[in-house]
Parts: C-alpha cells; structure tokens; sequence
C-alpha cells in the first residue's frame, strides 16, 4: 500500500496535532484516515501484561470501538496489540503510530495485525520518513502523537516507571481526559493506574465511564447482551458473567459432565459469544 504524506493543518482529523509542542508539520500515513473529527481514545500500558490486564484491556477496545469511537495505540506488544486487535474484532477503526518509517512494520511479528488495520478502513501513522529505524527516543516522541489524537487516554496496566506514563504526561500537557483502570493493589502491572488515580485520574471500569465523559451522545448506542441458545451455554455464560473464567471452575460450577461442558464451550466461541483468553480461560466477547 502506498505512504503518503499528509499536512497535518490540512486534514481535519489531525487538527488536533497542530497545537502540540513540537508539532509536526506532517505525518506519514498508510491506509485512510476518518474525514471528520470522531471520537477517539488512546489504550496503552504495559508490554508484558497480565491475563486481567489482556481481558479488560480487549473488553474496553471492543466496547469503546463498537459504539463507533476510534482507538489509537503504538502497536507495540502487550496492551498495545491486545487494543488494536479488540477494535478489529468489534469491527471499528483503529489507528496504529509507529516510530519508525511506514516501509517496515516494527514489531515484525506485528506485520500481519499492522495489514489487518489496514484492511478494515484503520491506518498507520509516523512522523518518520521511510527508511528510518525505530530508536528508543524515537518511541518517547511518537507518544505525544498517540495522546493527541485522541480525546482521552486510558491506561490499563503500568508499572510505577513504566514508559507509558509518558503518553499520560503528553495527555496531561495537552489538556486530555486520562482514565485508568484500577487494579490489584499488590500487582506491580496496577501501580501506575492506581498511582493515576490517587493524583486525579478518572477510575474506568466500563466503556460508559469514558462515554459519559467524551461522548455521551453514544451511549445510546447499546450492544446486545450475550445470550445461550440452550441451558448448558446460558449456564457458562452466566458464571463468566460473574468473574469466573478458569475453565476448570467453570465445569464444576456449571454441573455439566465433561462431554457437554466441551460442546458447549466450543460452539460459544464458533459462534463468537466467547473468547479465550490464556490456558484453559475464557471472557464473554461483548
């Protein structure tokens, strides 16, 4: 696909980049960018999160991106991936920047999710010209873009020193709503959000903490409730419902035998209801 190259003051859904220090005058763009001014949130943490930090971190990507808000993240590993791959599968736009030039995808192991947010209307972004490496400095800059795309920040799972908190500090600087989400007080990957939190930001445990805020006029747009097609899904969906996801527990607690435990588990996720989410765990898609 063919980079272009877009002025940043000429293109109404970059218009917010021109107020930032150290404005770029430009970005490279692959893909297609919204014409307009939607509204857009930033999800980024941890490289390395935990299985609640994965969960929760998909769950608000594929809510927030369902009523029709566009998520921008850097497409690093970790929190990064796990976001632009709930947009997708909500069926929204994503936006990836990079920091490093749009001829090579970095992380390579990324390629293919980078091609997938290109094919579903999203884009890749860089204030790097071709042909430029990805540098550590490079990563720290490339922050304040992501923050200043979007309307408000979330982040989901961070250490205390974390190199996410420097998109919270760009967010900060440029007057963004920043939510957190609060976490285990004695998990390192929940110190920088409860940190956040104790010095003001917002608490998010659903995509209508950031609705209310941003856009109310979305939450309206409701999603459909997972429901079963016979008692056996209906009773897995109910105990997922209420925090469970080990698949052992699951078994025990539904009263299933192993045999229509299995069927049931697997037409769910064929039919979408549920997903995997680690060895032997599971979390209602929507």
């Amino acid at each position: 696909m063919e980079i272009k190259r877009v002025n940043v003051r000429g293109h109404s859904f970059l218009q917010p980049l021109k107020e930032l220090a150290h404005a770029p005058e430009s970005l490279f763009l692959k893909g297609r960018l919204p014409m307009d001014r939607q509204p857009v949130v930033a999800i980024v943490g941890s490289r390395k999160p935990t299985s609640y930090g994965k969960e929760i971190t998909f769950k608000l990507a594929y809510d927030l991106a369902k009523r029709g808000v566009i998520i921008v993240s850097g497409l690093a590993y970790g929190v990064d991936a796990v976001a632009h791959k709930g947009a997708l599968e909500a069926g929204g736009t994503t936006i990836a920047v990079l920091a490093n030039g749009l001829d090579t995808i970095y992380p390579v192991s990324h390629t293919k999710l980078a091609s997938d947010i290109l094919k579903n209307g999203g884009a890749l972004l860089s204030e790097y010209p071709p042909e430029t490496s990805a540098r550590q400095f490079q990563f720290l800059a490339r922050n304040r873009i992501v923050s200043g795309l979007a309307d408000a920040v979330i982040v989901t799972e961070a250490g205390e020193r974390s190199g996410t908190l420097s998109t919270v500090n760009h967010a900060l600087d440029q007057n963004k709503e920043v939510f957190a989400v609060p976490g285990n007080i004695t998990s390192l990957l929940s110190i920088g959000p409860n940190r956040l939190i104790q010095q003001g930001a917002s608490p998010v445990l659903k995509a209508d903490d950031v609705l209310e805020i941003i856009a109310p006029h979305l939450l309206d747009a409701q999603t459909t409730p997972a429901l079963g097609s016979n008692p056996a899904e209906i009773s897995i969906i109910q105990l997922l419902e209420e925090g469970k996801r080990d698949g052992d527990t699951l078994l025990k607690e539904s009263g299933l035998n192993t045999s229509e435990f299995a069927t049931a588990l697997t037409m769910l996720e064929i039919n979408g209801t549920i997903r995997s989410i680690g060895p032997n765990q599971w979390s209602v898609q929507s």
